[in-house]
């Protein structure tokens, strides 16, 4: 059979069993009071390549172990042509589990024969994606998600999702691009209400983009800053910092951001009240990698800013486990 064919009655069956638009999905706490999301980031699928199948058995893999109610890829997602094809192979672990999903750029995804629109358009109409964009705001795929209570009743945490777009147009900066001034206003606004609806509180938030924020360099260089994780490099940050993070601390609902990109990284590490963190290379060994690849996992937990994460591996093992913010504090 065919693979638009058998993504054709996929979608009719998840349709059929009532998980089929994005539109009827509303993120919720579970009776439990936990959301558990996986980051899935640089997954770098290479249509038809033997290097890919590295990928699908990691996904495969996580998914089987964690069974999160949310999965969010972290961009770099495709990395060779037809683009469609390696989007299509690389959500099909999440969608044939019928797991809700949300999507993001990476710096390589528009490389592939396919423009940004295009890859947008193409990608919201996916079974159970909830990715959106914020209309009239610099890149595309910059979107909310709110979680709401146990009980339904209210919105209890949000999810923040960010095009951090590619590269700078600016010949005398080098480098990447940064999330622009009218992408922080948009998320000024939103947090606003959100805080606004919760009479004055700010809602328990985290934060999921490509390219990591100047911040993580910072951090990093900070004697007081505890690092958990590995750091082979130095982030691949923007040359131009234009607040996003300063945004999200004054703000005070942002508990942690959550960035892929550069691939030898993994850590972890609170700075000034907000983690930042890296999910762990999805891909196989396609462009420079760390020996082994796996996932990010978030289990947020409702009325609570303190929330838990780890790194699940593709053979299974765990590493890392942080509770946030108290194994950061002094002892």
């Amino acid at each position: 059979m065919k693979r638009n064919s058998i993504k054709t009655l996929l979608c009719l069956a998840l349709i059929v069993a009532g998980i089929g638009s994005a539109t009827a999905q509303a993120l919720k706490f579970n009776a439990k009071k936990t959301l558990k999301i996986v980051q899935f980031t640089d997954v770098h699928w290479k249509p038809g390549k033997p290097e890919s199948s590295a990928a699908a058995k990691c996904m495969n893999a996580v998914l089987d172990a964690e069974k999160p109610d949310l999965v969010v890829y972290t961009g770099d997602v495709a990395y060779d042509k037809p683009a469609f094809e390696a989007l299509d192979s690389a959500f099909a672990p999440v969608i044939s589990r019928g797991i809700p999903f949300a999507y993001t750029f990476g710096n390589h995804d528009d490389e592939q024969g396919r423009t940004r629109q295009e890859i947008f358009d193409y990608v919201r109409k996916q079974p159970l994606c909830l990715t959106t964009t914020a209309e009239g705001v610099s890149g595309m795929a910059n979107f909310c998600l709110p979680v709401k209570s146990a009980d339904g009743k209210h919105d209890a945490a949000v999810i923040y999702v960010f095009d951090s777009n590619s590269y700078s147009s600016i010949k005398e900066i080098k480098g990447y691009d940064w999330v622009h001034p009218d992408q922080i206003d948009w998320y000024r606004s939103q947090s606003a209400a959100y805080t606004k609806a919760n009479g004055g509180n700010p809602l328990p938030s985290i934060v999921f983009q490509h390219i990591p924020v100047p911040e993580f360099n910072d951090a990093a260089r900070d004697e007081e800053a505890r690092l958990i994780g590995k750091r082979f490099e130095e982030a691949c940050a923007p040359k131009l910092n234009t607040g996003e993070f300063a945004a999200m601390r004054l703000n005070g609902d942002v508990m942690a951001m959550f960035v892929g990109h550069d691939h030898i990284n993994n850590y972890s590490v609170l700075y000034k009240g907000i983690l930042l963190s890296y999910g762990q290379y999805t891909g196989g060994r396609t462009v420079y990698c760390p020996q082994r690849n796996g996932a990010r996992v978030i289990e947020l937990t409702e009325g609570s800013r303190t929330f838990k994460t780890w790194l699940r591996m593709a053979d299974g093992e765990v590493l890392d486990p942080i509770t946030c913010p108290d194994d950061f504090t002094k002892e």
